[in-house]
């Protein structure tokens, strides 16, 4: 029979959104049932205007990035964007970022979406890169449209969705330290109209730290479903399970981050692992309407969990027995119950029309979501002598002791609204505008149960975005581009009373150049935020909206081919982040001075990868390096003289293919097996860079 022609409308955000692209299904007994699959993407929040034309800067991170460097987490594959630093990992149990500068929360994991849906809040480990398509990174003021976020941008994710060709994998990686994992994807049509999709892993990943293992297993299976020509419906199950124990790295005196060995485990093994467990679901319907106009919306559902005990070191300097002696460590021992139910609704509309002699091209749309929000941190300090350990020669107890108390009991709810509207148009055949306006409304309590404060309050905000595009020619455009945003907090200041939210300024202008295997995108930008929460300087021990930052920046991002065998990536950014007014932290004695850096964030960061393929060696394969350069950074936020020192990383990677169903692969990372951090909350919670490290991976296409 004929070629049947299907066009499945997906609502997910792709680097390549514009173009097509054709999948065969194979037919049931004969050449003449060889059906096609047509599939044409759609951008939630962007509507149906090309990557190449917003005024925006946006990097893409796809599978091809994932498969040569066999890493497992989001946060990882983030780290191959230049303006990502990373930032306090919550004892290495979740992924937290910085972008363009701004850390967000220290003590909260990092906000990121789903396909459009916010998937980051609550406690939900590490998320996994088995089911993901490809990453966004949007920055700067386009970020406004999506609400409730920060100035320097967002991350969505796409994961990988069902096909009606049959296809499918299964890989085993084992590397060093006892890092196992098995990791599998398979797709395929269960009649003409329903396809599903299920992928997921399981790992058992020891680590260079004594003691330091953890346990991952997920599973994202899902369904879609043609119920006309040009309506489909689309449900996405997530499951997550992880188990690792607590971790915060290493101590360090006086700037000697070699203060004791990188592989030494502070805390206290008979603790236990710290579990987490998150559940998420997604329904999607999307339909394409008359003359081209498309809508989508749907609903998402997330649950997450995480308890466990751990043993920190004291931060309190007077407690601190280790600025005595210079080995013995005072700890604290804490117990954390976090869990979160998480509610989101999303609807949109987008097409073109002309109207006042010219082309706009329009985007409608309303989401919503309510949140909740348990924490609960028990605490115990004990006094001196009595919960100590020798960072030198460290002798673990047998059994757990001693028992925290309750510190407190958050049980907060968020709910919000927002209706949102754009219009990119044609000013002239070169220029091109932006407007956008959004408006959002949001409640916010919070019951602090231990002592029984209350409070709760409402507000509504604006949200304006403009732009503003200019073709200088076919192969380049430049651009400019401003918005305002907001975030609401959590938390309550020493009345009980809740935050207004952290309000935000961003101004962007750049260019983006495309002469065949050549592009190159640049981006200058300025933004500030204000309201951040620091120490009350009244109230000790309680946070107060007290502070601002600023960050001022510069992007590159060149990609090409060398010839017919080599690729590059070559990508730099430039940061200059700092408090914007003083900061009293009173907690600390500290006064923090206006213009100071703000934690984690480097100045300078550069990422070099290459990929050349070994055809004309008669190898169907291929060998590639990656290289990152992290300038120093400030390592904790009271003592500005305990600074993280610059490094750079090799890693190298080769791939081959045995036959048309084996590829072996081998990565050693950090090849010259530099010392370095990765990140700290403080000189006496500060995380180590691992080793060098070696992989190797078996996979099975089918």
């Amino acid at each position: 029979m004929s070629p049947v022609w299907v066009v499945v409308h997906i609502a997910i955000f792709s680097a390549s959104a514009a173009s097509a692209q054709t999948e065969e299904k194979n037919g049931e007994e004969a050449e003449e049932n060889y059906e096609r699959l047509h599939v044409v993407y759609h951008q939630p929040y962007r509507g149906n205007v090309a990557t190449r034309d917003l005024p925006q800067a946006i990097d893409s991170l796809d599978r091809d990035f994932i498969a040569d460097t066999n890493i497992s987490r989001l946060q990882d594959l983030l780290s191959f964007s230049p303006s990502i630093a990373l930032q306090n990992d919550g004892g290495s149990l979740w992924d937290s970022y910085s972008l363009r500068g701004f850390p967000g929360n220290e003590n909260m994991p990092s906000g990121y979406l789903i396909n459009g849906f916010d998937g980051g809040r609550g406690f939900s480990g590490h998320r996994d890169v088995s089911n993901i398509e490809y990453v966004e990174i949007l920055k700067g003021p386009g970020s406004a449209l999506y609400g409730r976020s920060d100035p320097g941008g967002i991350i969505n994710i796409t994961t990988r969705k069902p096909q009606y060709a049959p296809e499918g994998y299964l890989k085993l990686s084992a590397g060093s330290n006892d890092r196992y994992r098995l990791e599998g994807d398979y797709t395929r049509g269960i009649s003409d109209d329903v396809a599903f999709r299920i992928n997921g892993a399981w790992q058992d990943h020891g680590s260079f730290r004594d003691y330091v293992n953890s346990e991952k297993k997920v599973i994202t299976p899902s369904v879609r479903w043609q119920l006309a020509d040009n309506t489909a419906l689309l449900y996405e199950f997530e499951y997550l399970q992880q188990s690792q124990l607590f971790d915060r790295g290493i101590v360090v005196l006086d700037n000697d981050t070699k203060t004791i060995p990188r592989e030494r485990y502070l805390g206290e093994p008979a603790d236990g692992p710290t579990e987490i467990s998150a559940r998420g679901h997604q329904l999607t319907l999307e339909h394409r309407l008359n003359n081209g106009w498309f809508t989508a919306g749907g609903i998402s559902h997330r649950s997450s969990e995480l308890s466990g005990y751990s043993s920190d070191a004291e931060l309190a300097p007077a407690r601190q027995q280790l600025f005595t002696d210079g080995r013995t460590l005072t700890r604290q021992r804490r117990y954390r119950d976090y869990h979160s139910e998480d509610t989101s609704l999303r609807w949109e509309l987008s097409g073109s029309l002309n109207a006042l002699g010219t082309t706009h091209n329009i985007l409608l749309g309303a989401d919503a979501y309510d949140y909740e929000l348990y924490t609960m941190l028990a605490r115990v300090r004990p006094e001196a002598g009595e919960y100590e350990i020798d960072i030198f020669e460290p002798v673990y107890r047998d059994q757990p002791e001693p028992v925290p108390v309750p510190l407190y009991a958050n049980f907060e709810t968020q709910q919000a609204w927002g209706v949102y509207v754009q219009n990119q148009f044609a000013i002239s055949e070169r220029w091109d505008g932006l407007l956008g306006l959004r408006l959002d409304d949001f409640e916010q309590s919070m019951e602090e149960q231990i002592n029984g404060v209350f409070s709760e309050q409402r507000d509504q905000r604006l949200s304006p975005r403009a732009g503003l595009l200019f073709k200088a020619n076919p192969e380049l455009n430049l651009y400019a581009s401003y918005s305002e945003g907001f975030l609401p907090l959590s938390g309550t200041d020493a009345a009980g009373n809740g935050f207004d939210p952290e309000e935000s300024e961003s101004f962007e202008m750049g260019f983006k150049w495309k002469r065949g295997d050549w592009a190159l995108n640049g981006a200058l930008f300025d933004a500030t935020k204000t309201n951040i929460l620091t120490s009350d300087p009244v109230n000790v021990g309680f946070p107060a909206s007290l502070g601002a930052a600023s960050s001022r920046g510069l992007e590159l991002d060149l990609t090409t081919s060398l010839g017919a065998d080599t690729e590059l990536r070559l990508a730099y950014a430039f940061l200059d982040t700092k408090t914007s007014n003083e900061m009293v932290n009173l907690d600390w004695g500290i006064t923090i001075p206006k213009g100071s850096p703000l934690i984690n964030v480097p100045r300078h960061t550069a990422n070099l990868y290459i990929k050349h393929y070994l055809q004309r060696f008669a190898i169907d394969g291929h060998l590639g390096t990656r290289v990152r350069y992290v300038d120093e950074r400030l390592g904790d936020t009271v003592r500005p003289g305990y600074r993280l020192p610059a490094y750079t990383l090799v890693d190298v990677f080769y791939g081959q293919r045995l036959s048309d169903s084996w590829l072996l692969q081998v990565n050693v990372d950090n090849l010259f097996n530099a010392h370095y951090i990765a990140n700290s909350y403080a000189a006496m919670w500060t995380t180590p860079g691992a080793p060098r490290q070696f992989s190797v991976s078996l996979r099975y296409d089918f």
